[in-house]
């Protein structure tokens, strides 16, 4: 099994440890790949000129105020590196709190669980990465679109990886882009919220709790070690976790889109 999250776009700098090794990170064959944008963000944030800054701030989607965020991607080959899985601090990850899972969780989860990143590609929430600023809808100089430039370099090595297994998309737009799972073993998960209103049951999607939930989702899944071999097998697994998860129709050759509908936030 395979399960797709998104990066958050808040991280935790590593305070101590080795820098990054782009080829140490899961995949190595994604090393070549990794330091040329690597390489690239760095000289492009190394620009000290006011015009160059203003330049970086543009091409990073970042205001003014976030200039710190150039300064520290300037940094990265030689920044502290640490586990993914403490560096990633949004809502998913401090849903799925993964320093807190035992033991035997905590290896499931590392084997199965792959984060993407504009930055590196793909990693493993064990990988030792840096702290950065790089969103994947960034045109980054002399690499191009980033979704486009993984699109083309992801296929090679993840095919591989997904090939037999259950894959469960947890992404969101922009990082779904970067890599399609093979149709017939994967699904996307959706988050619907359900209440009341005017006695008639209504549902929407809550970004902010649509990402709890599948940090909640992807805990109890590690918790319990499952181990499904195919997408009924997934639903089956997290029915039996007390989720309330539907299906929804697709058109022949796409992913399956499952729903999982939550009443409490």
């Amino acid at each position: 099994m395979l399960i797709l999250l998104p990066p958050s776009e808040g991280k935790t700098p590593a305070t101590e440890g080795d820098p990054v090794d782009p080829a140490a990170l899961w995949l190595p064959a994604l090393a070549p790949a990794r330091r040329r944008v690597l390489t690239r963000l760095v000289a492009m944030c190394r620009r000290t000129s006011a015009r160059g800054i203003a330049g970086s701030l543009a091409t990073l989607g970042l205001s003014a105020g976030q200039t710190s965020e150039v300064t520290r991607n300037a940094a990265l080959e030689s920044a502290p590196a640490a586990p993914a899985a403490s560096v990633y601090s949004g809502v998913l990850y401090e849903a799925l709190d993964a320093a807190s899972l035992p033991a035997p969780a905590g290896e499931w989860l590392r084997s199965r669980a792959v984060v993407f990143s504009g930055l590196w590609g793909v990693v493993r929430l064990g990988d030792r990465i840096p702290a950065y600023r790089l969103s994947v809808g960034v045109t980054l100089p002399s690499v191009g679109g980033l979704t486009s430039y993984w699109k083309k370099a992801l296929p090679g090595a993840l095919d591989r990886e997904a090939q037999g297994r259950p894959v469960l998309d947890l992404r969101s737009g922009a990082y779904a882009a970067m890599w399609t799972p093979p149709a017939p073993t994967s699904a996307t998960v959706r988050v619907l919220h359900e209440r009341l209103v005017g006695g008639v049951p209504t549902r929407s999607v809550v970004s902010h709790f649509n990402k709890a939930t599948k940090g909640r989702l992807v805990r109890s899944l590690s918790e319990a070690a499952a181990a499904p071999t195919s997408i009924d097998e997934v639903v089956t697994a997290l029915r039996d976790l007390k989720y309330t998860v539907e299906e929804q129709p697709v058109p022949p050759g796409r992913p399956r889109r499952l729903d999982v509908v939550v009443a409490d936030l």
